[in-house]
């Protein structure tokens, strides 16, 4: 049997849901699949407990969506980054930098949310729209892309022409894999420890690196938990010390992330079981290919630094309907899937090698080492101008980048 589709979206995490509520609700005939159903609940096994901040470029990319208005009420705002190195003798905050969205614009730099929640949200978001068809349990097999279409096997047997694939199925994308197109890894050996804490302290809507060694100590605002502040806490380090790191007892740990968190917000209590990931830094050498194209983890991964993972993927999403939108009679026609990759990859590139830099910063073991990591960050935080410029280029903003209107 066969269906016919505008869009066939592979992959039912973040991105890949927001891509199919997108194109739904600009007017596009969507089949989603993924053959992982999404886990909604942040107590049921599998939940994702890690969190994700939407930067501002990426607000009107969910408002356009219609999701904007069904996430905005769990979200906590992020008016302040703050960096703090810790690479002394003691694990102590030695030099304390905030970057504040104010020097920049009306809003806050971005919005923090659950992960889990999110694929709640967006679920139910598809599920109103009446031209996407969401099946989990279902998967990408293989394609065979011909002049007007993609033909598309699933692993139901079910076969789906469609105008566009988009491969959002993650860093080993099966999408990826059938158009042939390789993809450059760079491991170090690193790990992330994700979890949320309550703490006495208010974090005041401040996201916090803390930066000695192994990698960043981010804690990221969330709401108030039964009256308590509470944050997200994604704790990179080497393997090893991860697999040491999960495996404490309660006390032990909430000992362990105090003390690493430099005490500022206080004592840190547990909220929720410990989740590891696996920390890569990852580029395709092509974001395109007949009647395809590849977005989020499916192009590009980058280590949890600056919030910048899945901002570039809605950076993506908002260039690729675009140009779907100029071609609506064939959106997977070659100016738009040849149009997409001139249009990002060059800037997925130097995004991934920026972070991979910031990455390799962030490990240093060498007390000289740190000592030039702080040096370097008072440096160019002393300057107003370069402040601001980073700022932006956070942001994914132009030199005086406009400030985004919140509903």
């Amino acid at each position: 049997m066969r269906e016919t589709t505008d869009i066939l979206v592979s992959g039912g995490g973040i991105a890949g849901l927001t891509a199919a509520a997108a194109f739904g609700a600009a007017g596009f005939a969507v089949i989603c699949v993924d053959p992982t159903p999404p886990v909604t609940s942040e107590a049921a096994d599998g939940a994702d407990l890690r969190t994700t901040a939407f930067l501002q470029p990426s607000i009107p990319v969910l408002d356009a969506a219609g999701l904007w208005s069904r996430l905005q009420p769990h979200a906590a705002a992020l008016q302040v980054m703050r960096i703090i190195d810790a690479g002394g003798p003691e694990p102590e905050a030695r030099l304390t930098k905030d970057f504040d969205a104010a020097d920049i614009s009306d809003a806050p730099f971005g919005w923090n949310l659950p992960n889990w929640l999110l694929r709640r949200e967006m679920v139910a978001r598809i599920a109103d729209l009446p031209n996407v068809s969401f099946r989990p349990g279902t998967g990408f097999t293989r394609m065979l892309p011909r002049e007007s279409e993609a033909l598309v096997t699933l692993s139901d047997g079910m076969q789906v022409s469609a105008k566009l694939v988009i491969g959002a199925d993650g860093r080993t994308s099966p999408v990826r894999e059938a158009l042939g197109i390789a993809a450059k890894t760079i491991r170090y050996g690193q790990k992330a420890l994700a979890f949320a804490v309550s703490h006495d302290l208010p974090h005041q809507n401040v996201s916090t690196e803390v930066h000695r060694k192994g990698g960043p100590f981010t804690l990221v605002p969330l709401p108030d938990q039964d009256g308590k502040p509470a944050s997200a806490v994604v704790w990179m380090e080497t393997g090893p010390e991860i697999a040491r790191l999960a495996a404490l007892p309660v006390p032990a740990f909430e000992a362990e992330i105090t003390a690493r968190s430099s005490g500022i917000l206080g004592p840190l209590r547990l909220l929720t079981r410990r989740s590891v990931w696996p920390i890569i830094s990852q580029i395709v050498d092509r974001m395109s290919g007949p009647r395809t194209v590849l977005m989020a983890e499916a192009a590009h991964v980058v280590p949890p630094i600056g919030a910048q993972g899945l901002n570039m993927s809605l950076a993506d999403l908002a260039a690729l309907l675009d140009l779907a939108d100029r071609h609506r009679e064939d959106p997977g026609c070659g100016d738009v899937t040849d149009g997409f990759h001139r249009n990002r990859h060059l800037e997925v590139r130097a995004r991934v090698t920026g972070i991979d830099l910031l990455n390799r910063a962030s490990m240093a073991e060498s007390p000289l080492l740190r000592d030039l990591r702080a040096r370097a960050l008072d440096t160019l935080y002393s300057a107003r101008p370069v402040r601001q410029m980073l700022m932006r280029a956070g942001l994914g903003l132009g030199r005086s980048g406009p400030t985004p209107e919140q509903s």
